[in-house]
């Protein structure tokens, strides 16, 4: 498997209760295995496999889950 690194910009996370949301929300998109979501920094860093899921995948995830978000 190569593993790909996405960069995504999240707006709307105000305490940890939405970092929890963002992370499990993208923990779910099949094909992602690592997920660190910065309420400081207001974005996730994504580890995924390029062939089972693309950066737009990841963006509707996040977008589902309450936030505002896009490809850094």
């Amino acid at each position: 498997m190569s593993e790909a690194t996405g960069k995504f910009e999240v707006d709307g996370m105000t305490c940890g209760g939405c970092v929890r949301s963002v992370t499990r929300a993208v923990s779910q998109v099949p094909g992602v295995s690592k997920v660190d979501v910065s309420l400081e920094r207001k974005s996730a860093s994504v580890a995924y496999d390029p062939a089972r899921v693309q950066p737009a995948a990841i963006v509707k995830a996040i977008v589902g889950a309450g936030f505002d978000a896009r490809q850094a």
